[in-house]
């Protein structure tokens, strides 16, 4: 039985590992066996280990509690304590998400240690590389054993990186192997948490569903202000409903601005309900049921796709290109006018085109055969 240790430390691969965790529970249990270390990344109770309960991910052996810092000093505190536990651990393989400090951490403990390293969504680019976590992405896939892109311009950017795409097994070993988003959207879509709906005393379609979180927006005094200008230029003129489940972050940076006008409107608007972050079922709950979705979030762009909803983005690229080449989602960046405009645009046009771009909710499955065939290989090398 070989042993796995996952990494994880946001939101977005709390959800993706609990698709893993399940089929590894379900189908591998004879084969591998899955050790979660937490790095505390998000320690916010809602941000945090609702997820594990509500998704039936196993315990995190370890917790880092490693919580807020700079970004240097975070990582490497987590790259401390990651590497005493692959010591200890002497695990097979380390399993990694995205694009977070957690998952750069992970990468580089690994990779000193010679610990073969997974890295699902592999080969995404965003081609901005002053966000942190374009750097994350490039120097995990540039570590990795096993890169997993979700769609073929993932293997199309690794290509152009200089690696080299084969169907064999000699590493690294690179599939196109679908998105495990779209696993996860499968196995939960039916237990929504709809009692959410019921809070809000919500019973139609008619509102719109806001996150804001990354830094980039956050702590740019200009740009946050803009979204908010654009926020509550729809709710007001449009008389719209905004449901937005404030992340941390940003209620911190909006407290340090409260005086502004335009923050005092956002907080006082009748059609804005600011709420805590929610669960992810609550969250899916809210996403199916609005009628468009406005993000700064890569995995929300997705879900916003796998159900069905246009989505405006608060960013000037993304690396879910494919979704904004289908007009399902428009790139406004900060820019109070694009936000609007493309309000408008999906508010009278209803999109109807919705292709499969992410594979057909295997991805998991794919994953642990193409692990289990590297094993078995290697096992006939060595007798």
């Amino acid at each position: 039985m070989k042993k796995i240790v996952t990494v994880v430390g946001a939101r977005p691969q709390f959800i993706k590992a609990a698709a893993m965790s399940y089929y590894i529970n379900k189908s591998y249990l004879t084969q591998f066996i899955e050790i979660i270390i937490h790095t505390g990344q998000h320690y916010d109770e809602n941000m945090s280990s609702i997820f594990f309960e509500e998704l039936g991910i196993p315990k995190p052996m370890y917790n880092l509690n490693i919580g807020s810092a700079n970004q240097g000093e975070q990582t490497a505190k987590m790259i401390e304590g990651i590497e005493k536990i692959l010591i200890e651990e002497k695990p097979e393989f380390v399993l990694l998400y995205g694009d977070t400090n957690s998952t750069l951490a992970g990468a580089i403990s690994a990779s000193k240690l010679s610990i073969k390293i997974i890295h699902v969504e592999a080969g995404l680019r965003s081609f901005n590389k002053e966000m942190p976590e374009e750097i994350n992405r490039i120097l995990t896939d540039h570590c990795s054993t096993f890169l997993f892109p979700p769609t073929e311009i993932g293997i199309t950017n690794l290509y152009n990186e200089g690696f080299i795409i084969s169907n064999t097994l000699e590493v690294p070993i690179i599939r196109n192997v679908g998105d495990i988003m779209y696993d996860v959207s499968l196995l939960f879509s039916n237990k929504s948490d709809l009692s959410i709906l019921e809070q809000l005393e919500i019973t139609t379609q008619k509102f719109i569903l806001v996150t804001l979180h990354r830094n980039t927006n956050t702590d740019n005094k200009d740009r946050l202000l803009n979204i908010l200008k654009a926020l509550n230029h729809i709710a007001t003129k449009y008389n719209e409903l905004l449901i937005i489940p404030l992340h941390p972050r940003t209620r911190n940076k909006l407290e340090e601005i409260k005086n502004e006008s335009i923050v005092c409107d956002f907080f006082n608007s009748k059609n804005i309900k600011i709420i805590q972050p929610t669960s992810f079922l609550q969250m899916i709950a809210l996403e199916t049921h609005s009628q468009m979705i406005f993000t700064d979030s890569g995995g929300v762009q997705k879900e916003a796709y796998f159900y069905k909803k246009p989505c405006v983005i608060f960013r000037k690229e993304t690396e879910w290109i494919e979704i904004v080449k289908l007009n399902a989602a428009k790139l406004c960046d900060a820019n109070v006018l694009d936000i609007i405009s493309a309000y408008e645009y999906y508010k009278n046009n209803k999109l109807e085109h919705f292709p499969n771009l992410y594979g057909d909710g295997t991805t998991s499955i794919n994953i642990l055969e193409i692990l289990s065939s590297y094993v078995l290989k290697n096992e006939h090398k060595t007798h």
